[in-house]
């Protein structure tokens, strides 16, 4: 049994760390808490259904796996800082467009932009081979999609997103360079 556990220790580990982190809005529902507005200086209640906790268990147990699948083999550090960013970038990409929306509301469709720019990330991804060199490529394809996206927003009216956009521009830029070292360093001709 010890053995098992060991094993699967990291699987475990992320579905314990999902636990915790939905155990957050489900107790502010159950006591009613309220989450600080920032536009008002009201709050407002809590109010998840079951398909919000699970899309929310989903994003974060499969971006937690997807981290241990990517850095199995990884032995440097900016790899696996590399691969942090990446996922982090991508986790919230998809948490604020599902939630919120980044251009108008969730509803707008011009927020399936971002599903564009996460394409050409995991397609980058799948050319690569998920090799360092290839990624950092890759990301750096990702961030030029993101900055295009509020690009394309204004000139078709939908508003500006330029502060938000260059914050996933920059995470993504931040995985490029981290992926670039990594290639650098475990590159045995360097």
């Amino acid at each position: 049994m010890t053995h098992l556990f060991r094993q699967h220790w990291n699987v475990i580990r992320w579905v314990l760390v999902t636990a915790v982190l939905l155990l957050l809005p489900f107790l502010a529902m159950q006591f009613d808490w309220l989450v600080p507005d920032p536009g008002t200086s009201n709050g407002e209640r809590v109010a998840w259904s079951l398909f919000d906790f699970a899309f929310a268990g989903a994003l974060l147990l499969g971006t937690g796996l997807l981290y241990e699948l990517a850095t199995r083999r990884a032995g440097h550090v900016a790899h696996r800082a590399a691969v942090s960013v990446a996922l982090l970038a991508a986790l919230l990409l998809v948490w604020i467009n599902g939630a919120v929306g980044m251009i108008g509301s969730e509803g707008n469709p011009a927020n399936l932009m971002y599903l564009g720019v996460l394409a050409v990330g995991l397609i980058g991804a799948w050319i690569a081979r998920l090799e360092p060199g290839g990624m950092s490529r890759a990301l750096f394809a990702t961030a030029l999609a993101q900055a295009l996206v509020p690009v394309i927003a204004l000139v078709a009216g939908s508003g500006p997103t330029l502060l938000a956009d260059a914050f996933f521009v920059a995470l993504w830029v931040v995985s490029a360079v981290l992926f670039r070292h990594s290639s650098v360093v475990s590159s045995p001709s360097r």
